[in-house]
């Protein structure tokens, strides 16, 4: 499986993200400059790591949607290539209109960072196969704007078509519906606050995140 990581201003978990990926699928990923113009060919999967791209400056994630290299990442998403945003990544997703929402101040205007009780929502995507539905795991969070919230209408969707893939056990952040990640429409696209790099190795002292990305491993390596 060959992956890219994007590299903006201010990423500060491009290399975590890296070394999870490369463990996982036994292959480094590509680390793509957020003034890029053009993504490696024959990817399988893009990812969009966490940090504070642009130093957070106007909105989290707000400039990074507009790097030179999203156009590219917006136009293989609509291709059906795989896409994944962490943290600060997942913002970015939201800012470049690749899933719905926002992510706003936490609902306490701290930030916060701990391990985060979630339940998985939806284990029937490439991202989330290698878990059980309703299974009950612990990923590291840590960020000041993670509150995802949407208009009624689009929760009701989001709600309806099962997009929602984790969700925090107990209030984090205020997210409504207790969002902590959710796909876009199509499937392909998925963004999440916790951090599974963070909970990938028995050093971390938890794996639950590592299943993520075997999940991805056995959604898109060739049979």
């Amino acid at each position: 499986m060959r992956s890219a990581v994007l590299v903006f201003p201010g990423s500060n978990c491009d290399r975590d993200l890296a070394v999870a990926l490369e463990r996982a699928t036994g292959r480094k990923p590509d680390m793509v400059w957020h003034r890029d113009t053009a993504l490696p060919e024959g990817l399988d999967l893009i990812a969009v790591p966490g940090g504070f791209s642009y130093g957070d400056y106007l909105r989290s994630g707000a400039m990074a949607a507009r790097s030179p290299i999203m156009q590219a990442v917006v136009e293989e998403a609509g291709k059906g290539r795989p896409v994944l945003g962490i943290c600060n990544g997942f913002q970015v997703l939201t800012e470049a209109g690749l899933l719905p929402g926002a992510l706003m101040r936490n609902a306490n205007l701290t930030f916060v960072c701990k391990d985060a009780a979630l339940t998985v929502a939806n284990n029937q995507t490439i991202f989330t196969n290698a878990y059980d539905a309703g299974e009950a795991i612990a990923i590291p969070v840590a960020h000041h704007d993670g509150n995802f919230q949407a208009d009624a209408e689009t929760l009701a969707r989001i709600e309806g078509e099962g997009r929602v893939t984790f969700r925090y056990a107990c209030t984090v952040n205020g997210s409504a519906n207790d969002i902590a990640g959710l796909v876009n429409e199509a499937g392909n696209v998925l963004g999440m606050m916790p951090h599974p790099e963070r909970a990938a190795e028995p050093a971390h002292g938890n794996q639950d995140g590592r299943r993520l990305f075997e999940s991805l491993l056995g959604a898109l390596s060739p049979a």
